[in-house]
């Protein structure tokens, strides 16, 4: 009889075990494949370490909250456009095989006078592209200085909101939010977060990219 209650005792410890784990493994499955991130000087740590820029720390989050994380693949560039990369997307499709594409590019665009219109063209085509390989897409959105004028900013915030709804992708509406504002977070460029500011920045991606990490 005292063979068989600690028979039973080790089943049912056995059987809590697992219905505890299941939560845990399910989120330790992740992507079907790596994350790339294409991106500008926002995503490329620009003018700080570059373990200290948010993909780097999404990197090491992602390895401290998953059995098997994916791999982070950062093909961001100081100054890129949204020409540019949609010019590289196509390769860096081809070798890494997505399992999410998170864009974040467009403020180079407008600090060169594209217009709206040309910069939701070329970031439709990329989420197409994205989508064309079973990629997840996360679409992180941008802001530009006060300077350019409300009208031209609420056109920008626009093509982000209409492309997430067109192409049902998860959108962050503005990449910067509670940190553009901030002087302690901001080098003195007025367009950079400092180191102190990525967490922050990856706190404000987190949420939106999360879901698109288990199957």
């Amino acid at each position: 009889m005292r063979g068989n209650r600690v028979l039973r005792g080790w089943c049912w410890s056995w059987l809590l075990a697992c219905w505890l784990l299941l939560p845990g493994l399910a989120y330790a499955k992740g992507t079907a494949g790596p994350i790339l991130v294409v991106g500008d000087s926002l995503s490329a740590a620009h003018n700080i370490p570059v373990q200290s820029g948010w993909v780097s720390l999404l990197e090491q989050r992602l390895k401290q909250q998953m059995k098997a994380p994916p791999v982070v693949i950062n093909a961001s560039i100081s100054g890129e456009t949204t020409s540019g990369a949609l010019t590289r997307l196509p390769g860096l499709l081809e070798k890494h095989k997505p399992g999410v594409l998170v864009i974040e590019l467009g403020g180079n665009d407008a600090l060169r006078g594209l217009t709206p219109a040309q910069l939701q063209a070329n970031l439709e085509k990329m989420i197409v592209l994205g989508q064309g390989v079973g990629a997840k897409v996360l679409l992180l959105g941008i802001d530009v200085p006060p300077n350019y004028g409300p009208a031209y900013r609420q056109r920008l915030r626009q093509v982000y909101a209409d492309l997430a709804q067109r192409h049902k992708v998860a959108l962050v509406p503005f990449l910067l939010e509670g940190v553009a504002l901030d002087p302690k977070l901001m080098q003195a460029d007025g367009l950079h977060p400092t180191a102190a500011g990525q967490p922050k920045v990856l706190e404000n991606v987190w949420p939106a990219l999360k879901p698109l990490l288990s199957n």
